[in-house]
């Protein structure tokens, strides 16, 4: 810069046209003002011109977001698997545009984006939701559970009759997958449904509804007739045939009079086999009572019992109780559930069929054997008086939560999960009498024992 001032300084100068000399000072002042006028007139322009592209950006912006919006809205409303991909994808560009917005717009969007959760929590696919936990309402496999209880007492009462030598079933009930689909497009799909994400008592009554639609009992006693063979003489017997007949979702389509956009839910719906098999698998700890019992376990309480607990927990409400019921399985057995004969001998559900699950000494063996990873089982192989012997005797005032506590003569046993507000015991056991897995007091238990597994 130097330089090149000294340069301009010392070269030569201009003359007008008369010759002489006239010094270039207006000339310069002149020229700095219009410089400057023209430097000031272009910052100013220039600040416009980037007001204006500014606001122009906004609005596209805004125009882009809005239109996402609309297309998010209206992929949910379509309520089909892949438009809930495409739904929650563009619901994930409105929220990370939203970082670079302010004022009204991103409240409308928000708005948007909360609109379209809750049209698919509505929608038939809400029902993919109904294992999250909630005090008035259960997941989708206790609700499973509970109208199972109902299969097993409509099938008890035609196999407690005389005159018959032995039971024949024939067919079995529906998939409980397709069941779980028809109800939520017929509950949830309707003009004026209801939602299947909470699926409290009345919503469970509609599943039961929808599960005897699909689900026919019928029996008669009917003499067989056996011809000799070999040394053998013919001979005959009078078999009690219980015959279960199962409508299929495909069959519901016509019986329910679905709608297109019912169809097409129930295609989408029972394209996912898989997932709504997990959902009736799922062992999540849901239920409300199970959930304020591990709330309320002592922050002391050591690592190995904490998990016997919240183990033994995951299966209340969800499986049914099944006299000589076991199952070494890790996680959820798929045996359970299903229509099987009871083959254990000494109880008078003996020689008939019910869904299967597990029994009191079951329910506890799969607790430890889920706990341990498989490696260990608490009853060696026997019942509740095996579990029993493994136990070291303790008095109630010792009781801890994953001790074990059993009635007169080891008739029965479950697992201390806690205490209530007062102080009692509460009991996590599979019960015949509820026919699943509760949390009681401790009515009817006499004697506890604590478990040679915590190396007691």
């Amino acid at each position: 810069m130097i330089k090149e001032r000294i340069r301009r300084s010392i070269g030569p100068k201009e003359k007008p046209p008369g010759g002489a000399f006239v010094p270039k000072t207006r000339q310069r002042i002149e020229q700095a003002a219009g410089k400057k006028a023209v430097k000031a007139a272009g910052k100013s322009t220039g600040k416009r011109a980037m007001e204006q592209a500014g606001k122009r950006a906004r609005a596209a912006a805004q125009r882009r977001l809005a239109q996402r919006a609309r297309q998010a809205a209206k992929v949910a409303a379509s309520l089909s698997r892949k438009a809930a991909i495409v739904a929650a994808k563009a619901v994930a560009a409105i929220v990370s545009a939203l970082a670079s917005l302010v004022g009204g717009t991103a409240l409308v969007l928000i708005l948007v984006v909360v609109l379209i959760i809750g049209a698919l929590l509505v929608s038939p696919f809400g029902l993919l939701f109904s294992n999250e936990p909630t005090r008035d309402a259960v997941p989708l496999s206790a609700a499973v559970a509970q109208v199972n209880i109902e299969l097993t007492d409509r099938l008890a009462d035609l196999q407690d009759r005389d005159g018959y030598d032995r039971v024949e079933i024939l067919g079995q009930p529906p998939d409980w997958r397709e069941v779980a689909a028809v109800f939520a497009v017929k509950t949830a799909g309707a003009a004026d449904g209801a939602d299947v994400a909470a699926l409290t008592p009345e919503k469970v009554e509609l599943l039961r509804g929808v599960f005897w639609d699909m689900c026919t009992v019928s029996s008669e006693i009917k003499t067989v007739e056996h011809p000799a063979s070999g040394d053998t003489a013919a001979w005959s017997e009078e078999v009690l045939f219980i015959s279960i007949s199962a409508k299929t979702a495909e069959e519901m389509r016509t019986t329910y009079a679905l709608t297109e956009f019912q169809s097409q839910s129930l295609n989408e719906l029972l394209a996912q086999m898989d997932t709504l098999g997990s959902l009736l698998g799922d062992l999540t700890i849901s239920q409300a009572d199970a959930l304020e019992l591990l709330q309320d376990l002592p922050a002391d309480l050591a690592p190995e019992r904490r998990a016997v607990v919240e183990t033994a927990c995951k299966l209340v409400g969800k499986v049914n109780y099944f006299w000589g019921g076991k199952s070494l399985v890790i996680g959820w057995d798929s045996r359970w559930g299903t229509l099987r004969e009871v083959t254990a001998a000494g109880n008078s559900t003996s020689g008939t069929y019910r869904p299967y699950g597990l029994d009191c000494s079951g329910f506890v063996d799969w607790t430890f054997y889920n706990v341990s990873s498989g490696e260990y089982i608490i009853g060696h192989g026997g019942g509740a008086h095996a579990q029993h012997t493994y136990c070291t005797a303790i008095s109630w005032e010792e009781a801890q939560p994953g001790d074990l506590v059993f009635y007169p003569e080891d008739s029965h046993v479950g697992i201390v999960g806690g205490r209530d507000e007062n102080g009692n015991p509460l009991i996590v056991h599979c019960a015949s009498g509820a026919n699943n897995v509760v949390i009681t007091g401790l009515e009817g238990f006499t004697s506890i024992g604590r478990p040679l597994y915590y190396g007691a």
